[in-house]
């Protein structure tokens, strides 16, 4: 059986996306090969045309970029970073960051939908984070998000499901790819939020402060491959009682 993530038409074997803002740039190969990560985020100011150091000269070539607009306050700022992304070759992905609130830096809605109206109609794939919430979720979709990022916990916390149930809402209504993000801490509870059905899991912090951040990597990988495949397979019921997994009579009979 194929089962294939596809955003925006494209299609991709691995649904583990992986954040690189806080990976140093000669470890960044080393973790994407190891988590098998297809889809690599990337921070404009790291793609350094020109300069020193450069993170795309680290990113296999085969690797989806995926460039967010960290740092856009407005939606006006996150079209203008998306655009620049654009220009310098990093493809039509984006993922929409739009943050004002600097102490939890939950995302705002409202700007979000408005970016991505924008950027869908420019051509754009477009990746927006966003806090869960379903008439958003919705309202994104109809401004042509072709998927939709909820934050399980707040950025880089590794507090891990936070919004478990709002997610869970999102997965039992939206069409579009449901992508967990920001907030997931351990292999553990991406395995979760695949087996409640979330279609990929995108993480970074969690990865980055581990102490072997590639074994991590790997570790991330196979959970969510895991999670994936109890979520195909159908988690078995749960009962308030004990029932026997053999016969309990019959056996000294005769």
């Amino acid at each position: 059986m194929t089962d294939q993530l596809v955003i925006g038409g494209h299609t991709f074997n691995s649904r583990f996306i992986l954040g690189s803002g806080k990976f140093s740039l000669e470890i960044v190969k080393a973790v994407v090969e190891n988590g098998g990560a297809e889809i690599v985020t990337l921070a404009l100011r790291r793609a350094n045309l020109g300069g020193e150091e450069n993170i795309l000269e680290y990113i296999p070539e085969n690797i989806t970029l995926l460039p967010n607009t960290s740092g856009a306050r407005t939606a006006d700022e996150a079209v203008k970073i998306a655009r620049l992304a654009r220009e310098i070759n990093c493809g039509n992905f984006v993922k929409v960051e739009v943050i004002k609130d600097s102490k939890y830096l939950f995302p705002d809605n409202y700007e979000t939908i408005k970016a991505t109206e924008i950027l869908a109609k420019d051509g754009f794939v477009v990746m927006p984070y966003m806090y869960p919430d379903l008439n958003v979720a919705r309202d994104l979709v109809n401004a042509g998000a072709a998927a939709v990022m909820p934050l399980a916990s707040p950025i880089g916390s590794n507090k891990g499901l936070s919004t478990r149930d709002f997610i869970q809402i999102l997965v039992d209504e939206i069409a579009v790819p449901i992508i967990v993000d920001a907030g997931i801490g351990r292999p553990s509870q991406a395995c979760e939020a695949m087996e409640m059905g979330a279609d990929a899991i995108m993480c970074n912090t969690a990865v980055a402060t581990a102490t072997n951040i590639p074994l991590m990597a790997k570790a991330f990988g196979q959970a969510i491959e895991s999670g994936r495949n109890a979520y195909l397979a159908g988690l078995g019921r749960v009962l308030n009682h004990g029932e026997a997994s053999s016969p309990l009579t019959g056996f000294l009979e005769d």
